[in-house]
């Protein structure tokens, strides 16, 4: 079953669901979360207590409002447009992640978030 979790950041609150895959699965297992935002491109990404290994579904290229999983920084990722490596018309991660989720609502108001911003992921309610 999804799981519908919230995204808390000092600039927006957005919620996102994720989707029932192992590694989504661990992710909601170790909520909350809180960690300073690292921007790579337009990519919100932090370190998290989680070790999964890329899936049968891993992406080298995703969307805006995918909610990834990066095993090589073990890190929870927020993809909302280009990062440093896209070609044009793509969105392409550092390497591959496994694809946990997705945004509820226009991922572009993440533009908003500051490098080293504190960002909360909680279960919503």
């Amino acid at each position: 079953m999804p799981t519908r979790i919230r995204i808390e950041t000092p600039t927006l609150v957005m919620d996102a669901t994720l989707n029932d895959s192992p590694t989504a699965q661990a992710i909601a297992r170790a909520l909350p979360l809180e960690a300073e935002a690292n921007l790579w491109g337009d990519e919100i990404y932090f370190s998290i207590p989680v070790s999964m290994p890329l899936d049968e579904w891993a992406k080298d290229l995703v969307h805006a409002g995918d909610v990834g999983y990066w095993p090589t920084g073990k890190a929870f990722c927020i993809f909302f447009g280009p990062t440093p490596i896209s070609a044009p018309g793509e969105i392409r991660p550092a390497s591959a992640v496994n694809i946990v989720g997705k945004v509820c609502g226009d991922p572009a108001h993440f533009k908003a978030v500051k490098d080293g911003d504190l960002v909360r992921v909680v279960t919503a309610t």
